[in-house]
């Protein structure tokens, strides 16, 4: 069954902003790297990566719905950063932001009465609380290290060890 126009335009809007998200945290990546922060350049790519996973996502969803993608271009994201802390701080701001995204989607599946993507948006609801959670963590750590340059170094050595979907594949 086929989704209707609103549902559509809001499915279309989500993948944009999932690829925003992508083009985000590609950013901040680029920003870790110039800092010479390898560990955290390669977290934030890792984590680009799983945005453009959830765009896709979403976006063969709306195909199997029998519904039309319509890609947008991207806002340019930020690439200026106070300090690497401060890219997490920013990383955690945007997952909040998306969940709120996630959320309200939801309500308009549920008031639209699409149950296909109820269906689908609870995986999005629940990876956000994971999401959340993850930055939230860094976040804290971040502040507990302060600039103590020890610290740093292993906290991006640290964050540097995230397995990519490949690595997790083989596990």
């Amino acid at each position: 069954m086929m989704l209707n126009e609103v549902m559509q335009q809001a499915v279309n809007d989500q993948i944009n902003n999932e690829l925003f998200a992508m083009y985000s945290y590609l950013s901040m990546s680029a920003y870790c790297e110039h800092k010479q922060f390898r560990g955290c350049a390669r977290w934030m790519r890792l984590q680009s990566d799983e945005e453009k996973v959830h765009a896709l996502r979403l976006y063969d969803f709306l195909i199997n719905r029998q519904g039309r993608v319509k890609l947008r271009p991207i806002a340019e994201p930020q690439f200026d950063f106070a300090s690497v802390p401060d890219v997490f701080q920013k990383a955690f701001e945007q997952e909040q932001h998306v969940t709120r995204q996630i959320n309200s989607l939801y309500e308009m599946a549920f008031n639209e009465k699409a149950f296909a993507a109820l269906v689908e948006l609870e995986w999005f609801i629940n990876e956000q609380v994971e999401e959340e959670k993850t930055a939230r963590d860094i976040v804290y750590k971040f502040q507990l290290v302060k600039d103590d340059p020890a610290a740093l170094l292993d906290l991006d050595r640290e964050l540097g060890s995230r397995p990519g979907d490949a690595e997790v594949a083989a596990e």
